[in-house]
């Protein structure tokens, strides 16, 4: 039994843990300062089931990263209808804001005027292009609300990483390079192919680089919207002594129709990875974009290597 005073003697005592000292301390977790400005998804490419079922696990993804997170999805070519076009969701999230300040004011509360921008804007894209950039810079101008754009996702580690995942999914690709696990299929060059330019490509090829430290195989970018790019780098890679080529995206998926993908690889005479789409790397990422804007600095994603 137990008296007002705690345990009855005898029992054990719960106390509570102590906070570890030093170095091996947890850090604190962090969520999204209070009054902090949307992060607005912005998704390029014709609108569709698919396209919205990936953009919301993105910023899922992201929620669950940072506690508290106003994540929400933009449309480049949205009908403000069932895919609401990013000036609309721009102007929503800054009408919010300014009404949730006024409310607080209303009932008494002591709150700071909304400062900075009223929302983040993060292309979902893994790569630059300009076209695109040039389309959503225009977009975050029209909608006449105080927005930051940020960077693409890419180049970065956690992509090679998913273009791993992917390529090993397909069969063409070992998941465990350490373990030696034989892929009867694996290829012995990658071809890494991006939309966007010559920018793209410069892009594509520095995750290449570390995509081909991972698979200890030959990776060359090549441009999908650049007539015989795709043809070149395959040629390329076979004169050099590949003989089993893969093609690898270098793109989340509502970018590009998915046709051209499949054309690019009959180009090259070779079997496609499916996109990135929503792999975890691409919502961490997109929330890294969202936090370095604003200055604050969670815990680093860690790129998990390949099993």
């Amino acid at each position: 039994m137990s008296s007002p005073t705690g345990p009855a003697s005898g029992l054990p005592v719960r106390m509570p843990r102590p906070r570890q000292p030093g170095r091996h301390r947890r850090p604190e977790p962090l969520a999204a300062p209070e009054g902090a400005p949307a992060l607005v998804l912005a998704v390029p490419g014709t609108p569709g089931t698919a396209t919205r079922s990936l953009a919301e696990e993105v910023v899922s993804i992201a929620r669950s990263e940072l506690p508290g997170l106003d994540a929400r999805i933009g449309y480049l070519d949205g009908d403000d209808n069932e895919y609401p076009s990013l000036q609309i969701v721009l102007t929503h999230a800054a009408e919010e804001r300014t009404a949730r300040y006024e409310r607080a004011l209303a009932v008494g509360v002591d709150a700071k005027e909304p400062e900075g921008p009223a929302a983040v804007v993060v292309p979902l894209l893994a790569g630059p292009d300009g076209a695109l950039l040039r389309r959503l810079r225009q977009a975050v101008m029209d909608s006449r609300v105080a927005a930051e754009l940020t960077d693409v996702l890419g180049p970065h580690p956690l992509l090679a990483e998913a273009l791993h995942v992917r390529l090993s999914e397909a069969g063409l690709a070992r998941a465990d390079r350490a373990r030696l696990f034989t892929v009867a299929t694996a290829a012995d060059g990658i071809i890494l192919a991006s939309v966007g330019g010559d920018e793209a490509v410069q892009a594509a090829g520095i995750t290449g680089m570390l995509l081909a430290a991972r698979l200890a195989v030959p990776v060359m970018a090549a441009a999908l919207d650049q007539e015989g790019s795709i043809a070149s780098v395959a040629e390329q890679l076979r004169s050099s002594g590949s003989q089993q080529l893969a093609l690898a995206p270098y793109l989340i998926g509502p970018e590009i129709e998915p046709a051209l993908i499949e054309e690019a690889a009959g180009e090259a005479g070779c079997p496609a990875s499916e996109p990135l789409g929503p792999y975890p790397a691409i919502g961490k990422l997109a929330l890294a974009k969202y936090t370095t804007a604003l200055g604050i600095t969670p815990q680093p994603a860690q790129g998990t290597p390949a099993r």
